[in-house]
């Protein structure tokens, strides 16, 4: 987009805080708006009819959340940590993309993008193994603390409970804890404090990973 169109669609957002836990969005909202994270972390889950949450998706920095082109929201989306937004009404957004059609387009390329994250997603809970899984989903976690698009974050925060991580790789706690556990021993991290990691060896991790770096 040319700075005129950042301009114009940094003019139709607003600036909004969420503290952990707190919705942004709920599952049939009628008038959903959508958002980007400019930082923290946000998940997307769905509630069966048990009460059972599943979650979908993560968001992170710099991620696009919401359905424009859909009438109601289809899943929740809520604060892992405390994070800060640019939301955007939909007459706001609708006004914009009028006026620079070449959002639309950008918006439509953001979309795919997000298409293929939750496909990956879909393809690693049903043919990875349980170290492979994890390995994922500390280095994107690694990725998405990172200043640089290269290199991945030496030290960073988990956003998710080991509750959490269990429900989203499709795994059991204990599966869960014990993994951490063989990859800490095997030297790829360091857990520091209650939900702090770092990277000691992040070629290995990205290795267990099969994650691209760069």
């Amino acid at each position: 987009m040319s700075e005129e169109e950042r301009d114009a669609l940094a003019a139709a957002g607003r600036t909004r805080m969420l503290k952990r836990g707190e919705m942004l969005f709920a599952a049939g909202d009628e008038d959903v708006a959508c958002a980007t994270l400019v930082s923290g972390a946000l998940k997307v889950s769905a509630v069966d009819r048990d009460g059972n949450e599943q979650i979908l998706a993560l968001v992170h920095p710099s991620g696009f959340i919401g359905e424009l082109f859909s009438p109601f929201a289809h899943h929740d989306v809520i604060a892992l940590t405390e994070s800060k937004l640019c939301t955007f009404a939909k007459v706001d957004i609708n006004r914009a993309i009028d006026e620079y059609p070449a959002l639309a387009k950008a918006l439509l390329r953001r979309s795919q993008e997000d298409l293929h994250s939750t496909r990956s997603l879909l393809e690693l809970t049903a043919h990875a193994s349980a170290e492979a899984r994890l390995a994922c989903l500390l280095h994107d976690f690694a990725q998405a603390a990172s200043q640089s698009p290269c290199h991945p974050a030496d030290h960073f925060e988990l956003p998710l409970t080991r509750g959490e991580i269990a429900n989203m790789l499709g795994l059991t706690i204990e599966t869960v804890s014990r993994k951490f556990g063989e990859l800490e021993k095997d030297g790829a991290i360091r857990r520091t404090g209650k939900r702090g990691i770092e990277l000691v060896d992040p070629a290995h991790l990205q290795a267990l990973s099969a994650r691209k770096v760069g």
